[in-house]
């Protein structure tokens, strides 16, 4: 029977789907993990010990699963770098950078911005077509974002545009557009690689440019700050955050396209505000909830058959 569980539409194996709703969960739990040691450690140190945890365990799944890692390709060279460097190296400095500035909720909020984000570096660099109803749905999106950055003062903001915009909601945004670029340039990588591969040799990489930038913290590393929390924070990041969710994500954008792959980021701020008001005690402000609203909406539209 479970051969039959089949999408009638588009012929995709329902366990794609929901693969990909626990990827979301996985990642919607990195939030709190990253707020956790974001607060406690380096950036650079906290995201090389997070990959060092994920490419000991990439390697051990490549090599029981696929019998080890291919040669690469210099196509396939060139690429895995970019993963490595836009997906692993950006994205993570970002990502703790923002977390140490925000709550985790909040910062969640804006990974729903990705798809949209996708969307457009697709049609500029690919020339997919965007209809009159994707383009709705993008504004629809960016506006349901500015909700969410100027706490719902939307007129505030147009005064002074510093009290809504900081630091950590820049970081944020750069995360995303890394994202993006890891998003797209996966739909090359994956071009003779297994997800596994890809994943692998992406955090290898990222490893090796986030080791270079560690050396430069060890200085203000405090050895005390390791508690149990930030130990196993660390490894949630490593093995959830990054192994099971970066091969699920790339099933999924192999199987059904970035931009449909990337709709299933809509899940990550609802799991993220959710987890942070539980786990963290966060507040959840009224501005979120119908900035995240019409964040989904547009990302809804904009990704529309």
């Amino acid at each position: 029977m479970a051969n039959t569980l089949v999408n009638t539409v588009n012929k995709v194996p329902v366990t794609t789907y929901l693969k990909l709703v626990c990827v979301a969960l996985f990642w919607g739990g990195t939030f709190i993990a990253g707020r956790l040691v974001a607060k406690e450690i380096p950036h650079m140190i906290a995201a090389f010990i997070r990959f060092a945890v994920a490419s000991i365990l990439l390697l051990i799944l490549a090599w029981r699963a696929e019998g080890g890692l291919p040669r690469l390709n210099r196509q396939q060279l060139h690429a895995t770098f970019a993963l490595g460097a836009t997906g692993i190296f950006l994205y993570n400095l970002c990502f703790f950078a923002a977390l140490e500035r925000m709550p985790a909720g909040r910062t969640a909020l804006f990974v729903a911005l990705n798809p949209i984000v996708t969307a457009l570096a697709l049609a500029m660099l690919f020339g997919e077509r965007l209809s009159k109803t994707r383009w709705l749905g993008i504004l629809i999106a960016f506006t349901g974002a500015a909700v969410v950055i100027t706490r719902g003062d939307l007129l505030g903001a147009f005064h002074d545009l510093s009290q809504s915009l900081g630091k950590g909601e820049l970081f944020m945004l750069v995360a995303i557009c890394g994202w993006a670029a890891y998003t797209i340039i996966g739909r090359h990588a994956l071009k003779g690689l297994s997800p596994i591969a890809a994943t692998t040799y992406a955090s290898l990489w990222g490893l090796l440019l986030l080791g270079l930038g560690a050396v430069l913290e060890i200085p203000q590393f405090e050895p005390t700050h390791m508690r149990w929390e930030v130990l196993a924070s660390l490894v949630y990041l490593g093995a959830f955050g990054t192994v099971v969710g970066f091969v699920w994500y790339y099933e999924g954008v192999k199987s059904i396209g970035p931009s449909r792959t990337a709709v299933f980021n809509n899940l990550v701020p609802v799991f993220g505000i959710s987890l942070g008001s539980l786990i963290l005690g966060e507040s959840i402000l009224t501005s979120m909830v119908v900035g995240g609203l019409l964040v989904i909406a547009g990302v809804t539209l904009t990704n529309k058959s």
